[in-house]
């Protein structure tokens, strides 16, 4: 199995997970594509994003996949007056990770980070695992004490 940034932390942590490997479609990066090759619901999936306030900097929010960050929410509930997504090509150097592979574990900087709260009506929820292809199995409320993240709703 092959180890990540995100899936060494769970380990040192003693915090049970799965890797969930899917086909990588580097013209389909999307939570969708992720929820046909892995069978698991759309809702299930939790796509890490990362935004800049124009108060806070960098922050982290996890969605569903079936769902889009409303950034005037995102906004409001980070104390900023405006959030916007950084621009891709900056992804790498903010996170570690790469485009489609950003995990909300093991981040290269100690942002704060978001989830939200449909996240809890599941027994298990999906996120990058660090690496295209690869997804880490988790409950909700492990992955929330982890990464100590603040339960919102911030989906239109």
């Amino acid at each position: 199995m092959k180890k990540t940034n995100a899936t060494r932390l769970l380990d040192k942590l003693n915090i049970d997970y799965q890797i969930v490997e899917y086909q990588v479609d580097s013209a389909d990066l999307s939570a969708g594509h992720v929820s046909r090759e892995t069978a698991i619901p759309l809702g299930q999936i939790f796509k890490t994003l990362v935004a800049r306030g124009d108060k806070t900097g960098e922050m982290v929010a996890c969605v569903p996949g079936d769902s889009e960050l409303n950034l005037k929410t995102f906004a409001q509930i980070s104390g900023n007056k405006k959030v916007q997504l950084i621009p891709a090509r900056e992804i790498n150097k903010q996170t570690g990770y790469i485009r489609g592979g950003v995990s909300p574990l093991g981040l290269k900087h100690p942002y704060p980070l978001y989830i939200d709260r449909t996240a809890l009506k599941y027994q298990f929820i999906l996120i990058s695992a660090g690496l295209r292809g690869l997804q880490i199995k988790i409950n909700p409320q492990d992955l929330i004490a982890v990464c100590q993240m603040k339960v919102e709703s911030l989906t239109e």
